[in-house]
């Protein structure tokens, strides 16, 4: 059997289909983007760390707003679609950069702000990638992490993370606020607010976009139909495998 690294899976998963992200309705809209555009008003000196950019849906938002945006990421694939686009869409201003959010390429108090999107359940490791974040942002920097949240209760947990692994083998985990904030304020960085959205997904287009093989499909629409009303209810399970689940907007101060 050929041995591989979490890392190898993340860039396997991600590189076959970097392109899809770009056009993915569930990454390219959602209303935390005018948070984080809000965030960064009369800020046009700033420095921004896009964290885990994936394709670049959150750089392509707040590089108008700013003077300069790294976006960082494990998958060069997906980089290679942020500066295609980049490019298109005129922002000369976006550069990229690949690495790991457990070990960032970057000096000490290199950035004003550090915008995290649907990446973090994707870390090996939460709380070293937290710490490198208060590293690298300045004295008085913000961070906003935003990522689908674990409703906590250990029954809806349980079901959450096994559909998430059989439609993903790169997914770690999906926190609950607690452990956000836990970890959070554990990396020496202050919760300013947290809150919590909620996001439909539509199945095929969910399994689709990661190339979900068939029997991991047929084992999630079987878990699906197994579980307890209280979970099908929790997360509005549909006929068709379509449902929806909870996303946490959190902010931090160093």
């Amino acid at each position: 059997m050929t041995s591989t690294t979490h890392t190898d899976v993340v860039q396997r998963q991600f590189g076959e289909q970097a392109s899809a992200y770009l056009s993915s309705a569930v990454h390219a809209q959602g209303h935390e983007f005018a948070l984080l555009q809000a965030e960064l008003a009369g800020r046009g000196d700033a420095r921004v760390l896009d964290l885990g950019c994936g394709a670049g849906h959150v750089s392509f938002h707040v590089a108008p707003l700013v003077a300069e945006v790294v976006a960082y990421d494990l998958s060069q694939s997906m980089l290679d679609v942020v500066a295609s686009a980049a490019s298109e869409r005129g922002l000369g201003n976006i550069v990229t950069q690949c690495g790991a959010a457990e070990q960032l390429t970057f000096p000490d108090a290199s950035f004003d702000f550090v915008f995290s999107r649907y990446s973090a359940h994707h870390w090996s490791d939460l709380g070293l990638a937290l710490r490198e974040v208060r590293r690298v942002l300045k004295p008085g920097g913000v961070a906003a992490f935003i990522d689908v949240m674990s409703p906590g209760s250990a029954l809806l947990d349980t079901y959450l993370q096994s559909v998430e692994v059989l439609r993903d083998t790169s997914h770690v985990r999906d926190y609950s606020a607690a452990q956000w904030q836990r970890q959070v304020s554990e990396a020496g960085l202050h919760v300013r607010s947290h809150s919590r959205q909620r996001l439909h997904l539509e199945f095929d287009s969910w399994v689709q976009r990661m190339r979900t093989p068939e029997p991991m499909r047929v084992a999630i629409r079987h878990l699906q139909q197994a579980m307890g009303e209280e979970v099908r209810q929790y997360y509005q399970i549909q006929a068709d495998g379509s449902f929806s689940t909870d996303v946490i907007v959190l902010w931090a101060e160093r």
